[in-house]
């Protein structure tokens, strides 16, 4: 069993950067391939950024890469969204999510391959 939390989210101006964390609670974090989701008003949710267990293999959306960076801590069972960069279509609620695999270098773009949820944080860029 893993149990998300994210924190980090707000209000910030178009060009502004945020970082987002999502602390983890079980013994299992360091086994679970890690995504960050995120869904504004109206629209399905989409993938975001994800990082396998072992840090080796990371995956991003076309639209955030360069500059959104994700990252773990397995020390802290934490995983990390540095959004640099921001745009107001990067408003929305944006959730982490967990998968336990043994697979160390296992990703998915897939939100319905990941079994865990956070409760999400909300994200509003505008001037």
């Amino acid at each position: 069993q893993v149990q998300l939390v994210e924190s980090g989210g707000g209000l910030v101006q178009p060009g502004g950067s945020l970082r987002l964390s999502c602390a983890a609670s079980g013994r299992t974090f360091s086994s679970s391939a890690m995504g960050w989701f995120r869904q504004a008003p109206g629209k399905e949710r989409e993938f975001v950024a994800a990082v396998s267990w072992s840090g080796g293999s990371t995956g991003y959306a076309d639209s955030v890469k360069g500059r959104f960076t994700i990252s773990r801590d397995n020390a802290k069972n934490t995983v990390y969204l540095q959004m640099n960069s921001l745009k107001p279509e990067d408003t929305a609620v944006y959730y982490c999510a967990a998968r336990i695999t043994s697979d160390s270098m296992w990703l998915s773009r897939n939100a319905f391959n990941y079994n865990y949820w956070g409760q999400g944080t909300q994200v509003t860029v505008s001037s």
